[in-house]
């Protein structure tokens, strides 16, 4: 009884090296991104609301977005440092903010501050983007709201 050629031989046909060379890029490729989604996991939420940055035990110097409403009769400026409180309607936490805030920035409306929180628990922003318009409000701050209770449609857009 005669054998096939290809038993025969002791290497990997040409065929072979190419699909076992595909399969192993493929192996490392999913364990890339299986990688690269475990360390982004919590960070590509668009930004914390002030309840999620104390539930979640947000660690000081880390960098995050806090979104939510600036406090109506909260914010004071001195020069260019400004100081706000941002809430949800359930926490609220203090930011501070040094530099000039953009033109729509507002008591009662909706803001997504970029920096980081404390030591002593306040936020630290490094940059601050209002409301675009009278009738916007990020959905995220919405949602949150609307979880909250809080949500006057009044405000923005449903």
């Amino acid at each position: 009884m005669t054998m096939p050629q290809a038993v025969r031989r002791k290497g990997w046909s040409r065929k072979q090296k190419r699909l076992g060379i595909i399969v192993g890029l493929g192996v490392v490729l999913t364990l890339a991104a299986g990688l690269v989604l475990t360390a982004l996991r919590d960070q590509i939420v668009f930004f914390y609301s002030p309840t999620e940055v104390v539930s979640r035990g947000v660690q000081p110097g880390q960098a995050i977005r806090l979104g939510g409403l600036v406090k109506e009769g909260s914010w004071q400026r001195e020069g260019q440092a400004n100081t706000f409180i941002v809430t949800d309607g359930a926490t609220e936490i203090v930011a501070h903010y040094n530099g000039i805030l953009p033109d729509l920035f507002r008591e009662g409306q909706g803001v997504v501050a970029e920096g980081a929180v404390g030591a002593d628990g306040s936020f630290d922003a490094n940059n601050v983007l209002a409301k675009h318009d009278e009738k916007y409000v990020p959905r995220e701050v919405v949602e949150a709201l609307k979880a909250q209770g809080e949500w006057r449609p009044e405000a923005g857009n449903p």
